[in-house]
C-alpha cells in the first residue's frame, strides 16, 4: 500500500520518546503499588495530539505512531514489574545485575514484538476483534479533529469519568466497590467493581463476549464452589477457591494448547503448497524473508539467554514456544475483553519449563518475567494497530515503532524498577506490595492443585477447537467476580439500551463513544494520579 502522508517523522518519534519516559517510570510505580496497571492508550493519544497536532502538516497517522511509541514501555514495565519483584521477596540479600533485568526486558521486548505480527494478522485484520481500548484511541482521534457532536458525548463521558476516578481514588467519596452479598458457609462475600472503565469495556465487547465472561464467574463463584462444599467435594472456601482459581489457569493454558494445535496443524498443511497457496499463522511467521528475520531474532534471544547464563539452552528454546502461545493468548484476550493477564500467562510457560527441565528459583522468575514482558507488549501492540488499521496507517512501519518504543522502554523500566527498590527500601512492603510478583513467587514451587489445572486444560482445548472463547471463560473463573460483574452490568446496560431505543438511535455508535469516553477518563486520571504520587 502507497502511503501518500508522512507517518514516521522524526517530531513523531522524538516526541513518542519523551512522552515514553513518563509514562514508563509511572506505570512502574503503579504496577509496584497497586498490583494493577491501567491501559496508558488513551491518555498518550490525547497527548500526542495536543503536541503533534499542532504542527500544520500534520496527520492522524503520525498522531497515531507517537502514541505507538509512547505506549509501548507501559506494558513492558508492567511484566517486570509484576515478576523480578519476587526474587527480593523471597530473598532481600539478593544480588541482581543490572545486565541481566536487561537481558530479560529486552528479550520479552523483541519477542512480543516479533509474534505480534502473526497476532495482528489473525485477530486485527482477520477476525477484527473490538480491542476496546483500541477503538477508545480511534473514536478520540476522529470525534476531536472531525465530528463535533460525537466530541461533545465522548468529552463529556470522559469528564464524569475523571470526576467520578478522583473523588473514588484520591478523596475517598466513593468507595471501590459495592457488595452484592455478606457471603455465608457456602458463598463468599461476592462485589461489584464501581469502575467506569470496566463497564465501558463490558458494552464495547459486546453482549456475547461479556456474557461469556460473566457465566464464567457465576458458574466458579455461584455454582462450583457452594455445589462442591454441599457435596464433600471441597472441605471449606480456602479448598474450593484453590480448585477455583488452578481450573480457570487451565482453562487459559487449554486455549494454549489448541493454538499450538492450529499451529501445527497448519505447518503441516502448508507443507509441499507453493508460497500463494500457504496460509495461516506459520506463513506469516515464516513466509519470505519474514523466515530469515524471525529465526535469526529467535536464534538471537536463544543464545543470549544461554550464553549470558540467564537460562540453561534447552529452557529457553521451550520459552520461545510459551512466549509464542501466551502472546497470542494475550493478544486474543485483550481483544476479546481488554484484559491482558500477563502474569498469568508468565506463571504458565514458568510451569512448563519446570514440568520437563530443571531450573533454579531465578532461572524461573527469569522464564515467567520474560514471557509476562512479551505478552504485556502484545498486548499494547494489538490495542495500537487495532486504532491504525482503523486509520489506515501503515502496519509495518508501526510494528517497527512499537519495536523501538519497547526496546527502549525495557532500558527505562529496569531504571525505574532499581531507582524504586532504593527509594522504598525493597518490595512486598506497604509502600510497594507488588501483589503480582509475591503470586508469581509462590508460583515458582509448582502448581497447587494439578486435577483442576488439568480438567481447565481439557475443557479450555475442546472449547476453543469448537470455536468457543475458552480463554474468556477462563477469565471469568479465574478473576474476582468484582471485576467480572462490572463488565457483564455494562454489556447488560447496552442490551437494555438497545431494546428501548435501537430503533430510534445509532446506539451501537453512541454507546461506543461514551464507553471510549469511560475507558479514556479513568485511565487518564489512573496515569496522572500514580505521576503525581510518583513525582511526590
Amino acid at each position: 500500500m502507497k502511503i501518500s502522508l508522512p507517518q514516521l517523522t522524526v517530531r513523531a518519534v522524538v516526541v513518542g520518546i519523551l512522552g515514553l519516559l513518563v509514562i514508563t517510570s509511572s506505570s512502574m510505580y503503579v504496577a509496584l503499588r497497586m498490583g494493577a496497571l491501567p491501559w496508558p492508550t488513551v491518555f498518550v493519544t490525547i497527548v500526542s495530539l495536543a503536541i503533534i497536532g499542532r504542527f500544520k502538516n500534520s496527520n492522524l497517522n503520525e498522531i497515531n505512531l507517537t502514541h505507538t511509541i509512547m505506549s509501548s514501555g507501559a506494558m513492558v514495565a508492567g511484566g517486570l514489574a509484576f515478576t523480578i519483584p519476587g526474587i527480593w521477596m523471597r530473598n532481600p540479600e539478593a544480588t541482581v545485575s543490572v545486565s541481566y533485568l536487561l537481558i530479560i526486558t529486552i528479550s520479552g521486548a523483541l519477542l512480543g514484538t516479533l509474534f505480534s505480527i502473526v497476532a495482528r494478522k489473525k485477530y486485527v485484520e482477520g477476525e477484527q476483534l473490538p480491542y476496546p481500548m483500541g477503538q477508545a484511541a480511534y473514536r478520540t482521534l476522529i470525534s476531536a479533529t472531525q465530528n463535533r457532536k460525537e466530541a461533545v458525548v465522548l468529552f463529556s463521558a470522559m469528564a464524569f469519568a475523571i470526576l467520578f476516578t478522583v473523588l473514588r481514588d484520591s478523596f475517598g467519596m466513593i468507595p471501590p466497590a459495592l457488595m452484592l452479598y455478606a457471603g455465608g458457609a457456602l458463598v463468599a462475600p461476592l462485589f461489584i467493581w464501581l469502575s467506569p472503565m470496566a463497564a465501558g469495556i463490558g458494552a464495547i465487547i459486546g453482549p456475547a463476549l461479556s456474557l461469556f465472561w460473566l457465566g464464567g464467574a457465576v458458574f466458579a463463584f455461584l455454582i462450583l464452589e457452594p455445589l462442591g462444599i454441599r457435596a464433600g467435594l471441597f472441605a471449606d472456601m480456602s479448598a474450593a477457591e484453590l480448585f477455583r482459581q488452578n481450573l480457570g489457569i487451565g482453562l487459559m493454558v487449554g486455549t494454549g494448547l489448541a493454538i499450538i494445535v492450529k499451529f501445527i496443524t497448519q505447518l503441516i498443511r502448508n507443507r509441499g503448497k507453493k508460497k500463494e497457496e500457504r496460509s495461516g499463522d506459520a506463513a506469516i511467521l515464516f513466509g519470505g524473508r519474514m523466515k530469515w528475520v524471525s529465526i535469526g531474532l529467535m536464534a538471537l534471544v536463544v543464545l543470549v539467554l544461554a550464553a549470558s547464563g540467564t537460562l540453561p539452552f534447552f529452557a529457553a528454546l521451550l520459552l520461545i514456544v510459551g512466549i509464542y502461545v501466551t502472546t497470542q493468548i494475550a493478544a486474543l484476550l485483550t481483544g476479546q475483553t481488554g484484559i491482558n493477564p500477563m502474569e498469568i500467562l508468565g506463571i504458565l510457560v514458568l510451569l512448563l519449563v519446570q514440568l520437563v527441565t530443571n531450573v533454579t528459583i531465578v532461572q524461573g522468575f527469569s522464564v515467567a518475567a520474560v514471557t509476562a514482558i512479551a505478552c504485556g507488549l502484545a498486548g499494547d501492540l494489538m490495542n495500537d494497530t487495532k486504532s491504525g488499521y482503523l486509520l489506515k496507517t501503515d502496519a509495518k512501519t508501526q510494528i517497527i515503532a512499537e519495536g523501538i518504543g519497547g526496546v527502549i522502554g525495557a532500558v527505562v523500566a529496569v531504571i525505574a524498577l532499581l531507582v524504586l527498590k532504593e527509594s522504598f527500601g525493597g518490595f512486598g512492603t506497604d509502600a510497594l506490595p507488588a501483589p503480582q510478583a509475591k503470586a508469581v513467587s509462590a508460583m515458582v514451587g509448582g502448581l497447587t492443585h494439578v486435577p483442576a489445572f488439568v480438567i481447565g486444560a481439557v475443557i479450555g482445548l475442546i472449547l476453543y477447537l469448537l470455536g468457543l472463547p475458552s480463554a474468556t471463560l477462563g477469565l471469568g473463573v479465574y478473576l474476582p467476580f468484582s471485576i467480572s460483574s462490572i463488565m457483564g452490568a455494562g454489556a447488560i446496560l447496552y442490551m437494555i439500551a438497545a431494546g428501548a431505543f435501537g430503533k430510534k438511535r445509532d446506539i451501537k455508535g453512541t454507546t461506543g463513544l461514551l464507553a471510549s469516553g469511560f475507558l479514556g477518563g479513568e485511565g487518564i486520571t489512573g496515569v496522572v494520579i500514580a505521576i503525581i504520587a510518583m513525582l511526590s
